[in-house]
């Protein structure tokens, strides 16, 4: 007799999610607790894992559907109800189950096709493939089956998809003249959905202003790069962000109206005491900002660890809802890609958010007026101008910037 598997509450407020991937087939069988499916909802990409082993029955959405919480996702034959009798199938899971944990850089020398045919990687019809590498393929509008895999057993790697669709497009340059190429339509859905939605509402309810301006990093680089070496021996992986979030913090002790949250009616002014700074994160998913909760507590090195934990889990697009929330400043380190001066938009209902510019080598006068050398830095701070005024966030930056230009003075600000 077969069970419906439900789908269960996989957040607060959460009623729907996408299917991302099927990671079984009907017909496969499957063992308790493993991954059947990827879903993602409007936080981050979840994998949902079967809840007992059998048989799968019937499969009840497509690639791309929106499921509903509380609603069955697929049935399934337990164990105890397989007819022993039936001959048994070879099960196809396993390469499934093995694209979670296997990285997706293709190692071997990929090879572009000559011309699109199935591949011959398939294993009963599916392509080996991780999730991550799948998703590439469809954002490329590549059919993975016709792929040609360069890995073990045929499995494909993102260069092969890459590969792939530039041979395709190379053809489709080639045949302009005679054929039309529509134009591509797809739906804004999860995470992406979720940022649009909240930049028109933080830009339509937030009165913006943004202050601009340069720190010297010079000291605190050399300071970071004789730590580095010291503490990449302890698998700490120590970034400038620490530093940066550190001396956040210290300077929102002197100015506490930075790390507040106005009402939706602007009646009344919430003063945080715990400092969560957020991190605009660029993952595969979307653009996500968790946050390090409790940052005036931390050392360096604690924040250091927590960020890495973060970034990794971000990237991967499986980060902890309760991470996402109880942000009260955010940074958006938009300076790791490029650029130097930004408009970042504030967090709602956060007050203030700071975007750090690309570090550069710009020549500047010393005391004695000569010219040097320094490393420059410009950062862009955006408040909201209903409860921080230019003089209050001008100040605030000045203390932020004396920690981080001198990062002795933060010594004596720590308590």
């Amino acid at each position: 007799m077969s069970i419906d598997f439900i789908l269960p509450d996989i957040g607060e407020g959460i009623v729907e999610c996408e299917l991302v991937e099927w990671l079984v087939k009907e017909g496969d069988k499957i063992a308790e607790d493993q991954p059947v499916a990827d879903v993602m909802t409007d936080k981050a990409l979840v994998q949902i894992p079967a809840m007992h082993s059998g048989k799968i029955e019937k499969l009840y959405y497509k690639q791309g559907d929106i499921a509903k919480v509380h609603e069955p996702l697929f049935s399934m034959i337990p164990d105890a109800e397989v007819n022993d009798s039936a001959p048994e199938e070879q099960p196809s899971t396993l390469e499934s189950v093995e694209s979670v944990v296997e990285p997706s850089t293709a190692k071997d020398v990929v090879n572009t096709p000559s011309s699109v045919e199935p591949a011959k990687q398939a294993v009963h019809g599916k392509a080996i493939a991780s999730p991550a590498v799948r998703r590439v393929a469809r954002e490329l509008n590549v059919n993975i089956a016709d792929v040609a895999g360069s890995g073990k057993k045929g499995r494909v790697y993102k260069d092969d998809v890459v590969a792939f669709e530039q041979g395709v497009s190379c053809n489709l340059v080639q045949t302009a003249s005679t054929a039309t190429m529509e134009n591509r339509v797809e739906k804004i859905k999860g995470v992406k959905a979720v940022m649009a939605k909240a930049m028109v509402n933080s830009v339509s309810t937030i009165p913006h202003f943004t202050y601009c301006e340069e720190i010297d990093m010079t000291e605190l680089i050399k300071l970071r790069s004789e730590l580095k070496e010291v503490y990449a021996k302890q698998d700490i992986k120590l970034t400038m962000m620490p530093f940066f979030m550190k001396a956040i913090s210290l300077a929102l002790k002197e100015f506490p109206v930075i790390n507040t949250q106005v009402n939706d009616d602007c009646t009344e002014l919430t003063y945080f005491n715990d400092h969560n700074i957020g991190m605009a994160v660029d993952s595969k998913v979307g653009l996500l900002v968790p946050n390090v909760k409790q940052v005036q507590t931390k050392s360096i090195l604690e924040l250091a660890l927590e960020i890495t934990r973060l970034t990794n889990d971000a990237r991967s697009g499986r980060v902890q809802s309760s991470d996402l929330k109880g942000g009260t400043i955010s940074i958006s380190n938009i300076g790791a890609i490029g650029g130097t001066v930004a408009t970042p938009i504030i967090n709602k209902p956060e007050a203030a958010i700071v975007a750090l510019g690309k570090l550069q080598t710009l020549p500047r006068f010393n005391a004695q007026g000569e010219v040097e050398a320094r490393s420059i830095m410009q950062v862009s701070w955006s408040g909201d101008h209903r409860i921080i005024d230019g003089g209050s966030i001008a100040r605030f930056c000045n203390l932020w910037k004396s920690f981080l230009e001198k990062p002795s003075n933060m010594l004596v600000h720590m308590s």
